[in-house]
């Protein structure tokens, strides 16, 4: 993973079998200085009320964005940050412990990987939407075992192409009749600039992917890259091919740093160009934007909590999809990827910017 995007990983540290889950995400190829100063704030959402109507594939794409987050975004209760807190806390490591109370308390999305048999697959995502109908909201969970993932680099794995559509209509199953999001494949179209000889069999995955979710009612959300990597017309012709017409839409900045008024210009571009698609950004860590490496860059911070977003373009929600304290990888003195870094997270919640708190 040279220039590009943070690594996406998981909670090495604590529960060795979802290290294949949440691992590195690349970036763009060359990611340029970031223009703005990330201070472009949507103006949050009132939580939905009871008013909002179940999504179903007729209204995939028309639905206000309070029915397909009904009720908020669901906190996970047993999140990795929620288990790193309660092993540093029992180390003695007060200060890391803090940081990594904090990181749990936001919702963060739940990330599904091929670490997983069925039965776990079907277990773990049954507990998670089970937790959220408890809480009256909807789960956000982010598919991550394309076949040759993230192009062999730091997250490099996945499915085969024969097991894939399999592991995938599980999940779709298993949502079906549930309330939930997915942000499916993580640089799956990013990264084919870099692995192009991918896309005469991962384009029909993720379109055949889409059209499971679809299918049973749960609005998708396929990669859109971020704002310093694919250019807006290229972007929407992968996702036109990948199937965007049968998703909610696209995401965009997922485990990146760049401000929101870097992307929702980017994003809005991509959208008229597929139709007028809605999307999600992450906005987990760009609270001090892009600082020249995506690998466990220094003076980088939280950004704003994660909140749905109303009358701002296409814009449906600003969502923490990486899940902020884990290693992007063995750089800049960082444990292997998908371990709890814990005083990296110390630094996210230290430096993350007054603008951000609020």
């Amino acid at each position: 993973m040279a220039s590009s995007r943070p690594a996406r990983t998981t909670l090495g540290l604590l529960v060795a079998a979802t290290v294949v889950l949440l691992t590195a995400c690349s970036s763009g190829d060359t990611p340029r200085p970031t223009p703005s100063d990330g201070s472009v704030t949507p103006n949050p959402t009132p939580t939905p009320t009871s008013q909002a109507t179940r999504v179903t594939p007729e209204t995939i794409r028309t639905a206000p964005t309070g029915a397909v987050f009904h009720g908020g975004i669901a906190l996970e209760p047993n999140s990795l940050a929620v288990r790193a807190e309660a092993t540093l806390s029992a180390d003695g490591e007060t200060d890391a412990a803090r940081a990594a109370a904090l990181i749990a308390e936001r919702p963060v999305a739940m990330w599904i990987g091929d670490g997983y048999d069925d039965a776990q697959l079907v277990e773990v995502i049954t507990d998670y939407l089970a937790a959220a109908e408890e809480q009256g909201a909807t789960p956000v969970f982010v598919t991550y075992a394309i076949p040759d993932r993230d192009c062999g680099n730091y997250s490099a794995g996945g499915l085969s192409v024969e097991r894939y559509p399999a592991w995938n209509a599980t999940i779709a199953a298993t949502l079906a009749g549930h309330r939930a999001v997915v942000v499916v494949e993580p640089d799956s179209l990013g990264m084919l600039s870099r692995c192009p000889q991918l896309a005469d069999t991962r384009l029909p995955l993720l379109k055949q992917a889409v059209a499971d979710f679809s299918a049973v009612g749960v609005p998708a959300y396929l990669d859109g890259g971020n704002s310093h990597w694919v250019p807006p017309g290229v972007m929407a012709e992968r996702l036109e091919a990948a199937g965007v017409d049968q998703a909610r839409g696209f995401f965009t900045n997922v485990a990146g740093f760049y401000p929101v008024g870097d992307e929702q210009p980017y994003a809005e571009e991509v959208a008229a160009m597929t139709g007028g698609s809605r999307y999600v950004i992450d906005v987990s860590r760009n609270g001090r934007g892009w600082k020249g490496t995506w690998c466990n860059p220094e003076d980088v911070g939280l950004g704003q909590d994660p909140r749905l977003v109303s009358d701002d373009g296409r814009l449906d929600a600003l969502l923490w999809v990486k899940t902020p304290g884990i290693s992007d990888g063995t750089c800049n003195d960082g444990p292997p990827a998908g371990e709890w870094y814990p005083t990296y997270a110390e630094m996210l919640v230290d430096r993350r910017p007054e603008w951000a708190r609020r």
